[in-house]
């Protein structure tokens, strides 16, 4: 099946699961996807692999900005319908407060899309949607 069919079939079945599962690294952590309508929620579940620091324990910073930008390139594909995945032109993110070993969300919004360039924003949060524990700015490449 080719990724553009996939999609499609996602959007129809509000499952993403089949798509993430194309990705080893999505898959590795555990992420998640759900859709209500125009918007796109990600879950990153609780899971002992993803933390960096048992101590806390609290999770890796590197899972949380992969976590991040594999919800910005999915949301892009996703509501593009592209079948190609987005190239990454650069990501920024701002860790904000620990992220302690709990369900941990992202949601994305594409603030400016041109011809070849699309900007989004994401936000990271744990319990509170207003307290967010990161977030990012990235620019992708698009066809």
């Amino acid at each position: 099946m080719d990724l553009k069919q996939l999609l499609k079939e996602a959007n129809a079945d509000n499952d993403y699961g089949r798509l993430l599962d194309l990705v080893p690294y999505a898959r590795f952590i555990g992420m998640e996807c759900e859709r209500f309508g125009d918007e796109m929620v990600f879950r990153l579940p609780a899971k002992e692999q993803n933390l960096g620091n048992p101590m806390l324990p609290a999770l890796h910073g590197g899972v949380i900005a992969g976590f991040m930008e594999m919800s910005a390139i999915l949301q892009l594909m996703v509501l593009m319908q592209t079948t190609r995945v987005p190239k990454i032109v650069d990501f920024s993110i701002d860790y904000l407060r620990a992220g302690y070993a709990r369900e941990t969300y992202c949601e994305c919004k594409i603030t400016r899309q041109g011809r070849r360039v699309a900007n989004v924003s994401v936000s990271c949060w744990q319990t509170n949607r207003k307290q967010p524990i990161a977030t990012a700015r990235a620019h992708f490449l698009i066809d």
